[in-house]
């Protein structure tokens, strides 16, 4: 069965091939969408071609709405957005596909059924069924190689209606097993380093050693260390000295 996510519905208008096809729903899964509507595909339905390409999301090729035209597909539906790269001289509000699945959120949290279509590869929709959306959404892609895959253009816009729908973290490290280093364990680090460095001779001249130490302690700070990392450094320097005392050469 459909997952119980709110969301719209996708609507693939005689798409062409069911490589396409399948590829779109994999898309679609990969954000966790999976209301499929497939309207008049050019090679039949069922498709084992689309089959093959959904991989793991074959589930919503199963339970796809399969239409003979646009209007059947969306009668149910109080607001739809057709995607299209070029103009068709219509007066209608056009949106990038992040301001349109910021909309579409809205829309469905108040109850309504959204739609978003998706044109056949060749040529994209015809200005009929741009007539029956109530928006545009266009992708600033390079004007001048406009063209994008049916897949590319459903995984695009399933992103965005994901992105305005759960918290996504811009950026996060994985520790791999360890802890960010307090500030007391970078300062012993430093203390260690300097004094092993001070009784090696290299803060020299003497007048630019406090200059140097001060450097070398920024160093640290610069540094976003974790307990593995201080650990390793008091042992390489550990490990120097004891080169040294056995006799090792510079």
């Amino acid at each position: 069965m459909p997952s119980e996510i709110p969301q719209p519905s996708f609507v693939l208008v005689r798409p062409q091939m069911g490589e396409n096809i399948g590829a779109a729903a994999r898309a679609m899964w990969n954000f966790g969408l999976d209301r499929m509507r497939i309207v008049d595909p050019r090679d039949g339905w069922p498709n084992q071609r689309a089959v093959a390409l959904a991989s793991g999301a074959g589930r919503l090729l199963d339970e796809a709405g399969v239409h003979d035209t646009v209007a059947e597909a969306l009668d149910d539906c109080t607001f739809v957005f057709a995607t299209t790269a070029r103009g068709r001289g219509m007066t209608k509000p056009v949106y990038s596909p992040e301001a349109a699945m910021e909309l579409a959120r809205q829309k469905i949290a108040a109850g309504e059924k959204v739609a978003v279509m998706f044109g056949p590869e060749r040529s994209g929709l015809e200005n009929e069924d741009v007539a029956r959306a109530n928006a545009i959404i266009t992708v600033p892609v390079n004007p001048e190689f406009f063209s994008l895959n049916l897949a590319q253009c459903v995984l695009l816009t399933a992103y965005e209606f994901r992105r305005q729908s759960v918290e996504i973290e811009g950026e996060r490290v994985e520790m791999a097993g360890s802890d960010w280093a307090s500030t007391i364990e970078v300062e012993k680090l430093a203390e260690h380093y300097e004094e092993r460095l001070d009784q090696a001779g290299f803060f020299f001249p003497p007048e630019k050693a406090e200059g140097m130490k001060v450097n070398l302690r920024n160093l640290w700070s610069r540094m976003r260390l974790t307990r593995s990392d201080t650990q390793m450094l008091h042992g390489v320097m550990r490990q120097m000295v004891r080169w040294k005392e056995r006799g090792g050469q510079d």
